[in-house]
Parts: structure tokens; C-alpha cells; sequence
């Protein structure tokens, strides 16, 4: 196997608030449908309310109330917007479905606590009781099913958002293969999560446009189409494809070990010929992790 390029550049990251939920079910199915919903439409700020992800499945004897879970992490670039977020995703997706219950994932790890399961109460018009589990103080709304179970406040705090990593390979098949094998991998690392659907983008954008008033636009230096029109071209000539891994964590050290693992997993698969990042010169965040110093 060719030896595969680690290009001496850096991912450009940057802050943003995020809470992590703990949803519990009666078991795992339904709390991974309750997640998926949760996390829907939430792939990026540039377009989308929130960015969203499923971290991974927490077993039945580390959660609240003995059943399975599944954290998720919801992200936004203001406080009021997280809390307006989290209120429609958890009212509309996980108080919703059957045998859900929603907990703060942040314990004692949150910088402020919103009320979040204090605002959804009042869907019980009245009827709603408090209660309390171990510490936690919860709320017991009644529902056609039975009861929804909510805690009273959630944590938020500074996560880290747009860690990336771009894979360039020889053509799709190889390209989407060693996204598939990355999306593995990092699906295994604590407290990050890949917000793109399957967690690969195939539409990196770039700050703005240089033809149309717009947030953000297509990476055409990243384009394998337009190698042989746009003369600053970052693409070689025997790539076809480059695939994006984008990835959200509660913290910098959580995104370096996610991409670290990834672009690991990556490079093994035939076809890759090259490991990239995305970044703007600074322009987009604080956070610039280098990839020589992921120890690859």
C-alpha cells in the first residue's frame, strides 16, 4: 500500500455552546429513535437551526433510572438559541416518543443550567408533579402512554465545533469507504460527535462567496471538477474525490482523538492519496489543530 500524505496544515475550530442530553427508553431502539429525531436537520449553523449528534449508547446500569440510553449533543453559537433548541427538540422529539425520558448529560461539568425540563411542564396543563430521582429533580408530566419523566435543568458549557478532517482519494469508491471506516472509528470516542448524515460531508464550503451574497459557498479549491478550470487548485491530479469529517465535541482534546482516529482508519484503506483540512486563515476560529501533532 502506497504511503498516504499527511499534508502539514491545520483544522480551524471553533467555540460553541452545547448541552448533552441523556435519553433513556425502555430500551435501545426506542431511545435511538427518539435520538435520530432529536438530531435531525442539524448538520451545520450556516443553514440549520442547531448542529446535532449522537455520541453513543450509555448502558442501562450508568443511567438514572436503570434503563438504556443514548447521549446526544445539541450546539448552538448563542445561549438563548441552545435553550430555544433544546426546548423544541426535546418538547417535539423525545417527549413524544414511547417510553422516553430526558436527563442532563453534563453533571457537574455545565458552566449554567437552563430550565429546560421547567419550561416543557407546563405541556401537563396543570397535572404535571415534581419529583426527584437520586439528585436529580425532575418533573412528572402525564402523557396518553403513561408519564414523560424530564429533569428540571440541563448543563451547558463551551464545546468545540468544525474540527475536520478531508480525505482525498484516487476515486469515490475508495474515498466513501475510508469516510465509512473513519465514521467508525470515531463513533467509538467519548463526548465528540459527527453532525453530517452518516457523519461524512461531500460538500465542504469555504467563508462567503466570491460571486453571490452568501454566508458560506462550495470549497472549490477542494472540487476535483474544477481541478483542470481554477488554476490555485488544492486538488493532485490523480484525486477524483475528497470526502469531509466534520466533528463537534465537548471538548478540544475530545475532537483531537476523534480525528486523530479517524484519519487513522482512513489512510489504511487503498485509493487515499492524500489527508488535508479545512481552514480559512484563522478567519473562522481559535482553535487550529495541527495534524502533524495528532501523532499519526
Amino acid at each position: 500500500m502506497a504511503e498516504v500524505e499527511i499534508e502539514d496544515t491545520f483544522a480551524e475550530a471553533f467555540p460553541m455552546w452545547v448541552s448533552r442530553v441523556l435519553i433513556t427508553a425502555e430500551n435501545e431502539k426506542w431511545a435511538l429513535n427518539s435520538a435520530r429525531a432529536a438530531t435531525g436537520f442539524a448538520v451545520s449553523i450556516i443553514m440549520s437551526p442547531a448542529e446535532a449528534g449522537i455520541e453513543r449508547m450509555v448502558p442501562a446500569g450508568e443511567t438514572p433510572d436503570g434503563r438504556p440510553g443514548v447521549y446526544i449533543h445539541i450546539y448552538h453559537n448563542m445561549g438563548f438559541g441552545l435553550k430555544d433548541q433544546l426546548i423544541r427538540r426535546v418538547g417535539q422529539c423525545i417527549l413524544t416518543c414511547p417510553t422516553t425520558a430526558a436527563f442532563d448529560g453534563l453533571a457537574g461539568r455545565a458552566v449554567k443550567r437552563l430550565k429546560i425540563g421547567g419550561s416543557l411542564r407546563y405541556f401537563g396543563d396543570g397535572f404535571q408533579k415534581k419529583d426527584k430521582i437520586g439528585d436529580r429533580i425532575v418533573w412528572r408530566i402525564p402523557v396518553m402512554e403513561g408519564e414523560f419523566v424530564i429533569e428540571h435543568r440541563f448543563g451547558v458549557k463551551l464545546g468545540v465545533a468544525g474540527g475536520n478532517f478531508l480525505i482525498l482519494a484516487e476515486n469515490q469508491k475508495a474515498g466513501l469507504e475510508a469516510a465509512e471506516k473513519a465514521v467508525e472509528v470515531i463513533n467509538q470516542v467519548e463526548e465528540a460527535v459527527l453532525p453530517f448524515p452518516g457523519g461524512v460531508c461531500r460538500s465542504g464550503s469555504k467563508v462567503g462567496s466570491m460571486k453571490y451574497k452568501l454566508p458560506a459557498s462550495t470549497n472549490h479549491l477542494y472540487c476535483p471538477v474544477l481541478k483542470e478550470t481554477v488554476p490555485e487548485t488544492l486538488i493532485p491530479k490523480n484525486v477524483n474525490n475528497v470526502y469531509e469529517i466534520v466533528i463537534n465535541g465537548l471538548t478540544l482534546k475530545a475532537v483531537r482523538e476523534a480525528m486523530k482516529a479517524g484519519i487513522e482508519a482512513a489512510i489504511k484503506v487503498p485509493g487515499v492519496v492524500k489527508i488535508s483540512a479545512a481552514n480559512f486563515g484563522g478567519k473562522l476560529g481559535p482553535y487550529k489543530i495541527q495534524l502533524k501533532t495528532l501523532g499519526i
